[in-house]
């Protein structure tokens, strides 16, 4: 009797195993009902990242202080091993658009007005990763939100979630670029996941995010040198003082720069609100009074931008920042974003 009961056992177990396991299309409405926009899943062995065009990059010093961006080469080529046994990497896209600029002498880029993102994308990627976890607990996975060497752009164009602009930002169909990226390395496939399919480059022969570039930051279509673009230097640059060419086209840009995004044709025909409330601006980065900022004792700057982008820069940045958008104001009209 015992190969019969081993046998019962073993179907038993297999009947239970199929039962618990959630299906791709289970998995995929419950990351829309978490908010996300596009969802695309890549078995790890479908992936494929070019060595040279990240080499070139980088041996062209476009990465400027970004020492991060040179480090893990390999890891960055493998993206499976950022976790042991990884077999799928779930890419998704959060729209964040909150809106126009106000017409306000600084500005702060969209991306930066409300929440971190890291946390509240990293938050929908927990959740969902405990929801899957609920049916298997053998399940694992890591959330991953610009936390990791990892070629996230790439990702996402394989995984069908957008195609990348010429402003190497990635183009979603639905809402234009303005969304975040994230990724979910999981230890499981999923059978019934369809084949992604990229989508197709609508950007044709257009080149208005090239040509409106105050500082020729795009240096070529899909290329752009971080040393020229105002938001490397108003964000990941740590010195005392920007320097005159990048300072003399900041147009009141002191934390980011939107405007490769703003004379989109595509962004402004498909950009919609954001659902997600923690993207709402908060009123001092909607509308920027540079005496404020000159002013801010570090107390008061760490509670303003706590759990903000912003707090990127430290207090010193951004005061070097509006002083220098301020000693080169040009009076300029806010963009309308009509569609």
């Amino acid at each position: 009797m015992q190969p019969v009961q081993d046998a019962v056992a073993y179907f038993a177990g297999y009947d239970k195993a199929m039962t618990m396991l959630p299906t791709y299309a289970m998995l995929e409405e419950k990351a829309r009902t978490l908010g996300f926009l596009k969802v695309g899943l890549l078995p790890v062995e479908h992936i494929t990242i070019a060595r040279d065009g990240l080499a070139q990059w980088l041996g062209l010093g476009y990465h400027g202080e970004m020492q991060w961006m040179a480090d893990h080469l390999d890891k960055r080529l493998d993206p499976g091993s950022l976790m042991p046994d990884t077999k799928s990497i779930l890419c998704v896209a959060l729209n964040y658009y909150p809106g126009a600029v106000a017409a306000n002498q600084l500005k702060v880029a969209r991306y930066a007005q409300g929440d971190d993102y890291h946390h509240v994308l990293k938050d929908k990627l927990k959740a969902l990763l405990q929801w899957l976890q609920a049916f298997d607990d053998t399940i694992a996975g890591r959330p991953l939100v610009d936390s990791a060497p990892i070629m996230e752009k790439t990702l996402a164009v394989q995984a069908g979630i957008g195609w990348q602009g010429k402003h190497s930002n990635i183009i979603t169909p639905e809402a234009g670029s303005w969304v975040f990226l994230g990724e979910l390395l999981l230890n499981i496939t999923f059978p019934d996941a369809p084949t992604p399919i990229p989508v197709r480059n609508f950007c044709g022969s257009c080149t208005r995010c090239i040509t409106a570039c105050p500082t020729q930051a795009i240096t070529e279509p899909y290329v752009v040198d971080a040393t020229r673009c105002i938001s490397y230097w108003t964000i990941e640059y740590k010195g005392d003082t920007i320097p005159q060419p990048i300072a003399e086209n900041m147009a009141g840009w002191i934390f980011g720069c939107d405007i490769c995004q703003e004379v989109c044709p595509w962004n402004v025909k498909r950009q919609q609100p954001t659902q997600e409330p923690a993207f709402l601006p908060r009123p001092w980065n909607k509308a920027p009074r540079p005496e404020e900022i000159l002013a801010i004792s570090p107390e008061r700057f760490k509670t303003r931008y706590r759990k903000s982008p912003v707090k990127r820069a430290k207090i010193h940045g951004l005061q070097r920042n509006v002083t220098a958008a301020l000693q080169y104001q040009k009076p300029q009209s806010a963009p309308q974003d009509t569609k």
